[in-house]
């Protein structure tokens, strides 16, 4: 009889030590994130990819790798199973001939934070949490807040003053207890850290739980099912946390542990950054294994405004061992990738997915990405959660009883 977890243990990967999974576990004692382990050996002779054809297009197809023991602990609202689509017109402009979107806007509280809200607050609950806190930018508070408050878990929220509006109103909505500073996230990390040291509360901050990751893993199985098991060439993230790019890459290797992908090649992972804030990229181009903290960052992709992220080394490591890279691009390109993506294929982006669209283009007109490679971009969000990314101007005000005619349109399709 298959197992509905085949989870094993908890590891550190820069000491190896080992921690128990049915207790609550935080950071390894050496200051490293915890990854979760599973008996893959076991599941490959029980569980098969072609298993997966007849049930649910959720993230839960996937429980026998997931971290949640028994099944009543799961803590759903239906996600996952986004859309991985074409995009020809936009690779046509961009000289891409396979040029895919893999669009988290589609997804329960807008953003790909979902993922890692359902999973993380899902082993929380099975683990006994009452209370958690967390700093963030905003759309991975307003998921936990969200998936909270049906898991019946207080939620105490933390995020900049001039987070997104609407990811402080899904906080406060949600019931949870919602606090703002005048600062960057990495203030509201301390404001946390503080209050877990001092309160015993339980820490979902990024990466201090291990869990979260595992929620956001589930992209990179579900890129792969929709290309038919197949890896694509490229895959480009937003890279703020990294929590994203970590997870998409533990996927593929258990993926190709269990068989379900050939071994050789794995797809190149792309960390994109903002030019205000790019401490990965730095990092890269050094050939450092951890970055150095970016200082005054900046960026109207609000959600990659990360100055230091805990994770970093993982993040490098992904890349590098792809043979990807990390690159920035400047407010300007993204702003204008929005635009595009809008324009030419109808799919309202985040800032941060603008940026992957950018630097797709830029690696392309230097000739890193080849016109004829499958190419992923990961859109984290729905722009709609963004308004104020989006300057209108030049739109003509009517009057009643005026008329138009096709030489008074104002629209430029945003392809300027």
């Amino acid at each position: 009889m298959t197992q509905f977890s085949y989870i094993s243990h908890l590891e550190c990967p820069k000491c190896h030590k080992h921690y128990d999974a049915g207790q609550i576990q935080q950071l390894c004692k050496c200051g490293s994130p915890l990854l979760v382990r599973y008996d893959l050996e076991k599941a490959k002779s029980e569980i098969s990819k072609a298993a997966l054809s007849n049930r649910p297009k959720n993230l839960w197809r996937y429980h026998e790798v997931l971290p949640v023991v028994q099944e009543e602990h799961i803590v759903s609202l239906g996600e996952g199973g986004t859309p991985l689509q074409p995009l020809p017109k936009l690779g046509a402009e961009y000289g891409l001939n396979h040029l895919y979107i893999k669009d988290e806007g589609i997804i329960p509280t807008g953003s790909f934070k979902t993922r890692g809200a359902s999973v993380g607050v899902s082993k929380a609950k099975e683990l006994g949490v009452v209370r958690l806190a967390m700093p963030t930018n905003g759309n991975a508070g307003a998921a936990w807040a969200l998936y909270c408050a049906k898991a019946d878990i207080q939620a105490t929220i933390v995020m900049p003053l001039d987070a997104p509006l609407i990811t402080r109103k899904e906080v406060y909505i949600a019931g949870g207890d919602l606090h703002l500073i005048n600062g960057l996230i990495s203030d509201a990390g301390k404001v946390v850290a503080h209050l877990v040291q001092q309160e015993g509360v339980y820490d979902a901050s990024t990466l201090k739980e291990p869990y979260r990751i595992e929620g956001k893993k589930t992209m990179g199985y579900e890129i792969v099912e929709q290309l038919g098991w197949k890896v694509p060439d490229v895959i480009l993230y937003p890279t703020g946390g990294g929590v994203g790019i970590i997870g998409i890459y533990k996927a593929l290797l258990e993926m190709l542990e269990l068989g379900w992908i050939e071994k050789g090649k794995l797809p190149r992972l792309v960390a994109v950054q903002a030019e205000g804030c790019a401490p990965i990229v730095e990092a890269w181009k050094k050939g450092e294994k951890e970055s150095v903290f970016f200082e005054n960052s900046t960026t109207s992709a609000f959600g990659i405004n990360v100055p230091k992220a805990l994770g970093d080394f993982l993040v490098l490591e992904a890349v590098y061992n792809t043979g990807g890279c990390a690159i920035a691009v400047s407010e300007e390109e993204l702003l204008e990738s929005q635009k595009q993506v809008a324009s030419f294929e109808g799919n309202f982006i985040c800032p941060e997915g603008a940026a992957t669209f950018a630097a797709a283009r830029k690696l392309r007109e230097e000739g890193w990405i080849r016109e004829e490679e499958l190419v992923v971009c990961l859109n984290t969000g729905a722009g709609i959660k963004y308004l104020e990314t989006v300057d209108i101007h030049g739109v003509q005000i009517l009057q009643p009883g005026d008329t138009l005619n096709a030489k008074s349109s104002s629209g430029n399709g945003g392809r300027e």
